[in-house]
């Protein structure tokens, strides 16, 4: 699928971001925010929220990116497969099931969501920053998941080499620790994709 002739095939992400570096940077630079600042979440919940929300969505490739981001950051690689069939009955840990829940509700129908579906994420003991990053971590990947699939990227990372894109993933580093942390001069995934200088 060609979408756009300027750029050579096969389509890759890659290409797509360092063709249109100037609203992909800023975008990157949310990626960083929402995927690895502090969070009551750890970077591992926050990646597998992404596969979720991009199962969710049949993105080929950000669930395969994000269900390999998830396993390099310790997320059991058998859960996955349960989880996309049945949340409920799934290996995941009961304490994240009701915030799965709830980004799987925000993705399918967003406009029915209740002050009930809230309350559960708290009675399983998160509080409302937890609610509110895994709120923006879907957000993002249903964003995502529409420029990947408007790109007509239809690769799928869990057929390429995974090791190599784990590593990849682990250069980028875990989440920030402390909340109040200076912010970078440029998003470290920009640099991983190619439209950023190292520093």
């Amino acid at each position: 699928m060609t979408v756009f002739p300027s750029i050579t095939a096969p389509p890759a992400l890659d290409k797509v971001f360092q063709r249109f570096p100037r609203s992909v940077l800023p975008l990157l630079e949310y990626h960083d925010r929402v995927l690895r600042d502090w969070s009551p979440l750890t970077v591992a919940e926050r990646e597998l929220i992404a596969a979720y929300v991009s199962g969710i969505n049949a993105c080929t490739y950000c669930h395969g990116a994000h269900v390999v981001a998830a396993r390099a950051f310790g997320i059991d690689s058998t859960l996955f497969e349960g989880l996309m069939a049945d949340l409920a009955t799934s290996a995941v840990d009961e304490a994240m099931k009701p915030i799965l829940a709830y980004v799987g509700k925000l993705t399918r129908t967003p406009a029915v969501m209740t002050e009930a579906d809230a309350r559960a994420v708290y009675a399983a003991g998160w509080d409302e920053q937890a609610l509110f990053d895994a709120i923006s971590v879907c957000a993002l990947f249903n964003l995502m998941n529409r420029i990947v699939e408007g790109s007509g990227i239809k690769s799928n990372p869990l057929e390429a080499d995974t090791a190599q894109m784990a590593a990849r993933i682990a250069r980028m580093g875990g989440a920030t620790e402390d909340p109040h942390v200076g912010e970078p001069s440029y998003s470290r995934l920009a640099v991983l994709w190619g439209i950023a200088p190292d520093a």
